[in-house]
This record gives C-alpha cells, structure tokens and sequence, in this order.
C-alpha cells in the first residue's frame, strides 16, 4: 500500500533530546535539567539563562512518544497519522519547516505537538556550524498558531510551552507567552502563582539542585563564558549546599573559576572549599587534586591541603590506582607552583622519582585547531628573518611546559644560534632576579632564553580580555623561571595581510626588545 505523500516510512520512534521514557500509562516529565540542556543548545545570553535557573519545575505532561508508542492527551494510543506528523516535526530541517507542518495538517495536530515543535526549534537554533536562518514572520506564525489552539490545551501542556517560549527568548510581555499565561491562570486554583515578571528576578541559587549548578558550571567552562553573575551564583550555591556536596560534586562547580580566571567575590568561597577538601581529601584522590588544580589557576592554594596531597601516604595510595599517572602530573603542576610562587610553603613536596612532564606536548585546544593557528605562518615569518638555526619550535623545557618559539640572545642582544646554546634554564630557578641572564655552560657567554608566546583567539575567555587560567598558568610560570616572553596577541596577527607584512610586524617586536641578527637567512 502507498505511503501518503511526505509521511516517512515505519521505523522504531526514538526518543526526544533531553526526554526521559515513558512506559505505558506513564507520562514525559520534562525536569529543569533537560530544560537547561535546551537553552544552553540554543546558545542564548546569560539574561535568559538567568530566567531558566528562576522558573519553578514542570509538573508531570505527556509530550508524545515513548518506545512504547504515541499517547495523546485523552490516554488512547493515537492513529498513525499523529504519529508521523510528531517524527516530522522532530525531524524538521528549518523553522520554516516546523511551521508547514502543523500549517498544512490542521486534523492531525494534537495539543502535545506544539511543545514537540518549539523544542525542536530550540535544536535548530543551536545547531552547528551554522544555524538556519528564522523569518520573524515565521515566529510570528507559529506563535499565533499556538494562541489559536492554546485554549485546547490542559495544564500541564500550557506549562511545557509556557516554559520553553521564555526558554527561546520570547518577550515576557508579548502576545504568546501572555496568552499562555493567561490560559494557565484560568486552570490553576483560586490563588494564583507570582506573575512570570517575579519569576524571573534574581533568586536564591540553593533553591537548586547541585545537577543543574553541574551543568550551569560545565556549559561555562566549555564555552569560556566568563560571567560574574552566574559564577556568583554558583560559588553562592557552594558555600550555602557545603554540607550536602561531595568533593565529586564540588570538582565540577569549581571548574569554570579557574579555567576563566574568576576569583569570586564571595567571602567564604575559599574557607569553604578548604573545610570540603579538609573533609573529603581521603575519599576521592582524583576529584582533590582537580580541585587544586583550579585553584592553582586562582593561585589560592591552601598549604593545610598541600600537606596533605604531598604526604607520603597519599602519594602511595595513589600509585595503585588507575588514575595514578594524571594524579602524577597534576601533583607535579602543585609541586612546581609551590616552587616558584609559594616561597613561604614548609611542608611535604613531591619526590623527584615520582615528578613527571606537566605538558609535554601542546595542548589539546591547539593540536585541534592547528589549522586555525597562526603558528606555521609565524614559524615561516622567523625562517626567513633569522633562519632556521636560530629558533626552536615546540620545545618542552623543564619542568615540563612547551613554549611555541624559544630564542638564545645574548648579553649584547644577538640571536644566537640554538645549536651552540643550552635552550634549557635550570630547573628549579637559581636565585638570581627574574629576567637576570643565566650563564650557558656551552659558550660561558651569559645568554637570555626569549620565548615567543602565541595568544590565539581560543586562549582567551569569549570576550577575548582574559587569558583563560591554564595560559595564564604556563606564561606566569615560564616568566617566573626567567624566561622572557614575548605575547603575539591574535588581533595583531590577524590584521597582518599576508607573510612580508608579518615578517615585518616580527621585525618590529624583536626590535623592540634590543635584539639584533645578521642578514635574513632561507
């Protein structure tokens, strides 16, 4: 028998995004974790993700199917019909799309069809790489769509749809989600919830749950989004929740704040977090020494803690365990800050038998985004000003940071080449001041180490002001054990048009410093 046109062939449905299965008789409950996952898809601004963290959880709707079939609102299992056009919907290219389809089959529209059709257009709006273009006129249509049929709806849909408009940036005083709340209050009893305007003001963070925070705290760090109210709210949410949230937990809140480079404006975040790492440092190896890693980005490392993590025993019982190597490289990152920023620090250190290379390889931000990089035209721009004897590229110095372009200078400012210098400064650092010139043990003529430094636009938090933590960690420590560094910030080598204006731009920054060299080798 032939199949109507554009119905898709029978195949198993599969769930929603961000959907939880229903069995028979069960209904879709759609939590404020799943709804966190569609806004943070959608890509929206902090004002609106603000509004997700206010907006009271969603009572208990069915929103279609489930593995075990489509079942409208009435409980009845719906015609075939209803059920393509909810895979249709689901599978809708463009808003456009999403539109035509509830549009053109007015009798095969149920009411659970329009929360499908605006989660679904939350998907395309954080779709990658690009995101379809959206007409206003095709909001406009949808959402007149929706207030036509919205008196049909019960309250449990109303609320699903409510929810996810405000998710989509609906204006709050606009026509749909107006009409929305309008039908809500009609069905609720005599004394009505706060408006949504009230909703939406800032609220208590440890009203909520430490999933959401989690979430709230990975999307920031994944997308370097350095934003002081939400990383208020989360730090907020730690010191009030301390005595529920294991060091498991509080790992992850603590993440973006030192990979955005956020020191928190909250008094007791730092006492906090030494009474859980007090508590919990015995119970999960792993989960304490990322919490000082982040906090070595913050350069707030409590020694109590340090003591601990460095003793004999910790060490040991971390031998045996899988993660034994990561823990040993993250130990050996503490043990170098405490070397070169904590002069104070009288406790434990790191064995040297047990100290391995912190990065021994470029990072992997930038090994996936060599092709964005400026690196191989900068390489190209330095062969031909100096040559190539006269440059390392990617070398690994002790104890364990791989720079992107090491020079050799010597006291009267020539590029010498590297073959007849050691490149390496001791390891730990002498006591002679920062910048002072170490003596080479090959030419006993005192030599700098000149380190150019490549500041790509992902080194930055979004706004493209603030070194993310783990940069700012590597070019703090690099200076610390004398080496000078010299920053290439993105900006300038983007506005660079092609190689002869780049060896130009490179000419004028090694001036700069004083240095000097003979005729452009290659």
């Amino acid at each position: 028998m032939r199949r109507p046109r554009g119905e898709p062939g029978p195949r198993a449905p599969r769930p929603t995004e961000g959907a939880t299965c229903a069995g028979p008789g069960e209904s879709w409950s759609p939590s404020p974790n799943s709804m966190l996952r569609v806004l943070l898809s959608a890509q929206t601004s902090p004002t609106r993700l603000s509004g997700l963290l206010l907006i009271p959880p969603v009572q208990p709707c069915c929103l279609g199917p489930s593995k075990w079939g489509d079942w409208p609102l009435g409980g009845s299992p719906s015609t075939g019909h209803v059920q393509g056009l909810q895979r249709l919907l689901e599978q809708a290219r463009s808003p456009g799309e999403l539109l035509r389809w509830l549009g053109q089959n007015p009798t095969k529209v149920r009411a659970h069809h329009y929360p499908v059709a605006l989660r679904r257009l939350g998907q395309l709006l954080g779709s990658r790489p690009r995101p379809p273009p959206v007409e206003q006129a095709t909001l406009q249509d949808l959402s007149q769509l929706i207030i036509r049929n919205c008196p049909s709806f019960d309250v449990h849909t109303i609320h699903v749809c409510l929810h996810l408009a405000v998710l989509l940036g609906f204006p709050s005083d606009g026509p749909l989600v107006r009409a929305l709340e309008q039908e809500r209050r009609l069905r609720l009893p005599p004394k009505p919830p706060p408006p949504l305007s009230s909703l939406l003001r800032e609220t208590r963070p440890e009203e909520l749950t430490p999933h959401v925070m989690v979430l709230l705290a990975q999307h920031l760090a994944r997308h370097r989004l350095r934003e002081p109210q939400l990383l208020e709210a989360i730090a907020h949410f730690l010191v009030v929740q301390e005595n529920q949230l294991t060091s498991k937990v509080v790992q992850k809140l603590v993440l973006p704040f030192g990979r955005l480079n956020y020191l928190p404006l909250e008094q007791q975040f730092m006492p906090c977090l030494e009474r859980i790492l007090a508590r919990e440092a015995g119970v999960a190896p792993l989960a304490t020494v990322n919490i000082l890693m982040s906090l070595c980005q913050l350069r707030c490392l409590p020694f109590r803690v340090l003591h601990f993590v460095f003793s004999p025993g910790f060490i040991n019982y971390i031998s045996g365990t899988p993660h034994a190597l990561i823990v040993r490289r993250y130990l050996s990152l503490l043990d170098t800050a405490v070397e070169l920023e904590l002069p104070g620090y009288r406790g434990p250190r790191l064995p040297r038998r047990q100290q391995v290379p912190i990065f021994p390889q470029p990072l992997i931000t930038d090994r996936a985004r060599c092709k964005y990089s400026h690196k191989d035209i900068v390489a190209e721009g330095l062969r031909q000003l100096l040559g190539e004897e006269k440059y390392r590229q990617d070398l690994t110095v002790p104890p364990g940071y791989c720079t992107d372009f090491l020079l050799c200078v010597g006291s009267s400012g020539a590029v010498l080449p590297v073959r007849t210098q050691d490149p390496f400064l001791p390891y730990p650092p002498r006591s002679c001041p920062q910048g002072q010139a170490a003596s080479s043990p090959t030419t006993r003529d005192p030599a700098q180490r000149v380190v150019l430094v490549l500041r790509e636009r992902w080194h930055f938090c979004r706004d493209g002001r603030v070194l993310l933590g783990s940069r700012a960690l590597r070019e703090r420590h690099l200076g610390l054990m004398g080496y000078q560094l010299l920053p290439l910030p993105f900006e300038e080598l983007e506005s660079q048009r092609g190689l002869p204006q780049l060896k130009n731009y490179l000419r004028q920054k090694l001036q700069a410093l004083g240095l000097r060299w003979g005729p452009e080798g290659g």
